[in-house]
C-alpha cells in the first residue's frame, strides 16, 4: 500500500530527500551547541580568557543561526514535498474515480468521495510532512547525541547503549 502511495510523490523527490539532510544539519548543531558551550565555562570562564569567550560566542550565535537556518529550510522543503504530494494524490485519485462504474459511483456516494478527496488526503498530506521530519529526526538525535555523551564519557555512553532499545521499544509498543 505504502509503495501504492509513494508513486503519487514523483516531481518532490527532490524535497523529499532534502527534507532529511535539512533535519541532519540541523540536529547536527543543536548537538555541538552545548559542546561549545562547555568549551566556554572549562575554557574561557575558568581560565579567565576574555578574547576566547567573545571568539567562542560568535562561534556559539553562528551555530544558533545555522541551526534555525537548517530548520527553517526543512520545515520549508517538508511543506512543499507534502503540498506537491498531496496535490499528485489528489489528481490520481480523481482520475481513478473517473473509471469507476455507474454502479459503484452510485454505491460510493458523490459525498463520500468528495471527503475522501479533501480531508482524507490532508490528513495524508500532514503525515507525510510529520515523518518526512520527524521520522528522520528522532533517530539522527539519538545517534548523535550517543556520539557526543561517547566523546564526554564512554561508561555513560555504554549503558544509554542498552537504555535506547529498551526506551524505543517501550516507545513502538505504546505507538
Amino acid at each position: 500500500m505504502n509503495k501504492l502511495l509513494l508513486k503519487s510523490v514523483r516531481e518532490y523527490k527532490k524535497q523529499s530527500i532534502l527534507t532529511p539532510i535539512f533535519v541532519l544539519l540541523e540536529v547536527l548543531l543543536e548537538v555541538m551547541i552545548p559542546m561549545e558551550m562547555a568549551k566556554i565555562i572549562d575554557i574561557g570562564i575558568a581560565g579567565g580568557n576574555l578574547p576566547y569567550i567573545i571568539q567562542r560566542g560568535f562561534i556559539l550565535v553562528v551555530m544558533a543561526m545555522l541551526a534555525l537556518y537548517f530548520g527553517v529550510t526543512a520545515g520549508k522543503t517538508a511543506a512543499i514535498a507534502a503540498a506537491g504530494y498531496a496535490k499528485n494524490l489528489r489528481h490520481d485519485i480523481f482520475y481513478r474515480v473517473q473509471e469507476f462504474s455507474f454502479k459503484n459511483i452510485d454505491h460510493f456516494s458523490t459525498s463520500g468521495l468528495v471527503t475522501r478527496m479533501t480531508t482524507d488526503i490532508t490528513n495524508v498530506q500532514m503525515a507525510y510532512m510529520m515523518s518526512l521530519r520527524l521520522l528522520a529526526r528522532a533517530p539522527i538525535m539519538v545517534a548523535l547525541s550517543w556520539v557526543m555523551t561517547l566523546t564526554i564519557n564512554p561508561k555513560i555512553a555504554l549503558l544509554f547503549l542498552v537504555v535506547i532499545p529498551v526506551l524505543g521499544g517501550a516507545l513502538i509498543f505504546i505507538a
